[in-house]
């Protein structure tokens, strides 16, 4: 039905000008093409006021000593990261070339070798932080192929194009709906690898603490983890300084607990490489945004658990 109800004029003529957009970017070299997309969202971002006033407002709570000229800065250079990010993620059939430019480290990626032998599934929990989708390509590449969960797109002729480029860094690619959990729990259930991006708002969540205040957070690793037994490894891919080259961190999984610390412990490892990397959040979500607690957390088996990030 939502794909339906987007075959409108106006998304067909949005998906001709992507088209057209993407085209053009597509006869630009590898890193052209990056560094192009960094400069256009560097200077573009900043100045439509929606996006702006999005980012300020994550930037100045977490950050309120900042000045005007700290803060505008703090934009443009996360802008560039962002779009540099897209670049990729549009043309990822072409990145997963690039496994060069993959620097994995940290004492996860050990643990994630064991299961895969012992077939044994893994949930790799991670953030819109750095490439994400670095992870999974150099997962694919060791053998052990990452599936991962994604929001449909309005525009059903643009979903086709973004599906078909995140089909490109690992299987099964599984959009959000009532089923989507269970999905995913049989893929890892099976001995399967799935990877979830935990950083954004979910509304049926528990209010916790996330870059120190409050926001409402997914407990689905968790909740999944101590139901079915399996690891939960949080893995970052995180640029150097020239922009290309990513470090892949693969961390030590979660420490089995109650479902509220484990979930506590999830926020502070992802907040402190945020902290450590700031300008390459997603500082775009509203992540603090309609704070409402809810003591219960809806069963395991529908969507409830991944709630509307």
């Amino acid at each position: 039905m939502q794909q339906d109800s987007g075959r409108t004029l106006a998304n067909f003529v949005q998906h001709l000008a992507i088209q057209a957009f993407l085209g053009t970017a597509r006869l630009l070299p590898f890193r052209a093409r990056g560094n192009w997309f960094a400069t256009a969202g560097r200077f573009a971002i900043p100045r439509v006021p929606s996006l702006r006033n999005r980012m300020a407002e994550g930037m100045r709570l977490v950050y309120p000593d900042l000045t005007e000229a700290e803060l505008s800065d703090f934009i443009r250079r996360t802008a560039a990261n962002t779009s540099r990010t897209f670049s990729e993620i549009l043309f990822n059939k072409e990145y997963a070339r690039h496994l060069e430019l993959f620097h994995p480290t940290g004492p996860g990626l050990d643990v994630l070798r064991r299961a895969k032998a012992e077939g044994q599934g893994v949930l790799i929990v991670s953030a819109h932080l750095g490439q994400w989708e670095a992870i999974r390509h150099y997962l694919r590449d060791q053998g052990m192929e990452t599936g991962a969960m994604y929001r449909l797109n309005e525009n059903p002729w643009y979903e086709k194009t973004f599906l078909a480029n995140i089909e490109q860094a690992g299987l099964p690619i599984i959009a959000k709906s009532r089923t989507a959990t269970i999905q995913m729990i049989r893929h890892i259930r099976k001995g399967g690898f799935f990877a979830m991006l935990a950083d954004q708002k979910h509304r049926l969540g528990y209010k916790l603490p996330f870059l120190g205040h409050d926001a409402m957070t997914t407990v689905a690793p968790a909740t999944l983890a101590n139901r079915y037994g399996f690891p939960v490894v949080p893995c970052f891919g995180i640029r150097r300084a020239n922009g290309f080259d990513i470090d892949v961190i693969f961390e030590e999984p979660l420490t089995p607990a109650d479902v509220l610390t484990m979930t506590r412990e999830m926020n502070d490892r992802i907040s402190a490489q945020i902290r450590a990397h700031p300008d390459q959040w997603h500082w775009l979500h509203r992540r603090w945004s309609d704070l409402h607690y809810h003591d219960l957390v809806h069963g395991a088996e529908g969507d409830d658990l991944l709630g509307d990030d």
